[in-house]
């Protein structure tokens, strides 16, 4: 049986953050009526000119320096010219032959199994328009708000072989543009897409196979879906004798079915040539240095200081950094715990993520701050109160707000660790199961945790565990 393997490489659009457009001043706040943010420059009047925006400029710049890439300090901007309806000028201002990101590269994995995927270029563009359908009949609506808007093109070189290397480099890629913040990364709003390209080839083999490009996915599971059915058609129909032709395909998630757009464009198909209405883009040595200078800390780097810093394993560390979000809101909780980081990333990782996922809000929307938890997460370590306890308070912290030792004060939460008390409802428990406590004494350990339950039962959850099983062990020695 032949075996095959897939070559995959990413083409992802990156919206920068800025607040107006790439070549003129209309915003580009998501959500407006259609056609109330696109301006003279946007519409493509007759006498407009495009003034750059500095702001994407640097934007583009800094993604440039933390994937390592080299910064071209002069760049140019080229007419992409094609037809389309939502595309007023009948041209897309993008760059070409000199974009102002080359090379960089992104690491996906970890340790020996660590693999680096290299970037080809990254260059800006202005987006184009959006066709609406729903509604219209036979018609189609045109919405030119988005016309303009200004984005980063990622452009990576060939060298993912399977979908799942692919969604681990669009996750890496997505945290880094989110850590700088040159990009929300708002998949649902079209903020990060994905256009990729898919070739398969015998396994062994150097040269590369007839590639289709899927457009325009918007979700990483969709993403992986449509490279795993597109893979396997590629396969099925070669082994079927037929040949490969290179198109550009669109998923349908409904069907998980891919189907065929158009004849995939070659770059002389766009006729491209300098734009004559935009100078070359320079950008100086001083401001790529200031940029380099305003970097933080990366995700990667995060990552390692984390393990270093606060003793955490490496799969807790790379999920509480792979959002800067999250990523901060551990540190200020870990501030407030007293330094208790294992407990911390424990409930960020677990009870919080579950909260913000039941409930769909990102990290900066949690209901309960990072000082919450942190004044929570403090009073289980000094033995205030119980684990499941704590469990108790932080829904109520959740649902209703309000101050951690005001809640346990008002409720009559705080854990009793007094021997004497819990001596005395140990005696009721051993008294009311004195069978499971003689099997305990037979060396039936397992039955110890029924009696710790009991005793928490009857204290309500208040006693300490760690007391209670100390007690029990002690009185049911042989």
């Amino acid at each position: 049986m032949t075996h095959w393997e897939s070559v995959i490489g990413l083409e992802v659009h990156v919206q920068l953050q800025t607040q107006s457009k790439i070549f003129s001043g209309a915003s580009t706040h998501y959500g407006a009526d259609p056609n109330t943010q696109a301006c003279a420059v946007d519409i493509a009047l007759p006498g407009i000119l495009p003034v750059m925006n500095r702001t994407a400029v640097q934007m583009a710049a800094t993604f440039g320096l933390a994937t390592g890439a080299t910064i071209n300090h002069r760049s140019v901007f080229a007419r992409k010219n094609y037809f389309y309806p939502d595309l007023p000028k009948g041209y897309q201002i993008s760059q070409y032959e000199i974009p102002i990101v080359s090379g960089g590269k992104i690491n996906i994995g970890e340790g020996d199994t660590q693999k680096q995927i290299r970037i080809t270029r990254a260059h800006l563009e202005e987006d184009a328009g959006k066709s609406l359908h729903d509604g219209l009949g036979e018609m189609s609506g045109i919405d030119l708000n988005r016309a303009g808007t200004p984005l980063l093109e990622v452009v990576s070189e060939p060298d993912m072989r399977s979908p799942a290397e692919a969604i681990a480099y669009l996750r890496k890629l997505h945290s880094l543009v989110r850590y700088l913040k040159i990009c929300d990364g708002n998949m649902q709003e079209g903020s990060f897409r994905c256009d990729a390209n898919i070739s398969i080839r015998v396994k062994g083999d150097s040269e590369l196979g007839i590639r289709t490009e899927l457009k325009n996915i918007n979700s990483f599971r969709f993403i992986e879906r449509a490279l795993n059915h597109e893979i396997q058609r590629q396969i099925d129909l070669i082994e079927d004798g037929g040949k490969v032709v290179q198109e550009t395909r669109l998923y349908d998630p409904d069907t998980d079915q891919t189907r065929p757009m158009r004849g995939k464009e070659e770059a002389h198909d766009y006729r491209y040539f300098p734009d004559p209405d935009l100078p070359p883009l320079v950008i100086e040595d001083a401001e790529v240095e200031y940029l380099r200078s305003s970097l933080p800390e990366l995700p990667d780097a995060r990552c390692d200081r984390f393990i270093d810093a606060y003793q955490l394993r490496r799969s807790d560390a790379q999920q509480l950094t792979a959002d800067r979000g999250i990523a901060d809101y551990f540190e200020e909780t870990v501030r407030e715990a007293g330094g208790n980081s294992k407990i911390a990333a424990n409930w960020v990782t677990g009870d919080l993520m579950a909260a913000l996922n039941r409930d769909n809000l990102p990290i900066e929307q949690s209901r309960v701050s990072p000082i919450l938890l942190g004044r929570l997460i403090y009073r289980i370590s000094d033995q205030s109160i119980s684990g499941t306890i704590a469990k108790d308070i932080f829904s109520d912290l959740w649902d209703n707000g309000g101050d951690v030792d005001q809640i346990i004060e008002a409720r009559g939460l705080k854990q009793i660790s007094d021997s004497a008390e819990l001596e005395q409802v140990v005696e009721e428990i051993l008294s009311k199961f004195s069978e499971q406590a003689d099997q305990v004494r037979q060396g039936q350990g397992k039955v110890l945790g029924f009696l710790v339950g009991q005793v928490m039962k009857e204290t309500g959850g208040k006693a300490n565990p760690k007391a209670v099983n100390e007690i029990l062990s002690r009185k049911l020695s042989p």
